[in-house]
C-alpha cells in the first residue's frame, strides 16, 4: 500500500515513516511537513491512505481532509492527533473522515486501523465519540448509537444485524 504522512514534528514524522517502512504490506511512505506540501503531494500522487496530524502550519489536516474530499480521491484519510477537542472531531466526522485516533496508540494499533479504513470501516477513539455523543447533538438517536458501535469497533453488518437494517443502509 502506498502511505502520505503529513505531521509538522520533524522526529514523530521521521519515526513513523521509518516504523511503517518496516510493514511488509506498505511500499511506498510520502511524507509532507505541513497540509500544503500534502495537498502539492496528493496532486501528483495517488495514495491509499493519508494518515494526518490535525495542527500544522499553513494548511491543517483537516484542510487537507476536505479537499481530499472535494476532489473526488480514493484516499482514505487516518486523522491522528493529541487533540480531544469537540469542535476538530465535528469538522472532520462532517468530512467523512475514515479513522480519527489519538497518537497514544502503539504501531500495531495504527497499522490495524489503516487495514479497517482500506476495508471500508470507520474507527473513531471511544472517548472522542463519546464527548460529541451526548452533546447538542444533530445526530439522531439511532445513528448516535450507530456512531457509538463503530467506535466499539463493530462492522456494518454487525451493526446492520443489530439493529434490524439491511448491510446497505
Amino acid at each position: 500500500m502506498k502511505l502520505l504522512v503529513a505531521e509538522d514534528q520533524s522526529m514523530l514524522r521521521d519515526a513513523l515513516c521509518q516504523l511503517l517502512m518496516l510493514e511488509d504490506d506498505v511500499e511506498e511512505v510520502h511524507v509532507a511537513s505541513d497540509g500544503q506540501e500534502a495537498i502539492a503531494l496528493l496532486e501528483k500522487e495517488e495514495v491509499d491512505v493519508a494518515i494526518l496530524d490535525i495542527e500544522m502550519p499553513v494548511k491543517t489536516g483537516l484542510d487537507v481532509l476536505e479537499w481530499i474530499r472535494a476532489n473526488q480521491r480514493e484516499t482514505k484519510v487516518v486523522i491522528v492527533t493529541t487533540f480531544k477537542r469537540k469542535g476538530y472531531f465535528k469538522r472532520a466526522l462532517a468530512a467523512q473522515v475514515d479513522a480519527y485516533v489519538l497518537k497514544e496508540r502503539s504501531i500495531s494499533d495504527l497499522m490495524a486501523t489503516i487495514h479497517t479504513v482500506l476495508a471500508g470501516q470507520k474507527e473513531y477513539s471511544p472517548e472522542l465519540v463519546e464527548g460529541v455523543a451526548f452533546d447538542n447533538n444533530p445526530l439522531s438517536q439511532r445513528e448516535q448509537e450507530v456512531l457509538a458501535m463503530v467506535a466499539q469497533g463493530s462492522t456494518n453488518q454487525e451493526i446492520a444485524e443489530s439493529l434490524f437494517l439491511s448491510n446497505g443502509t
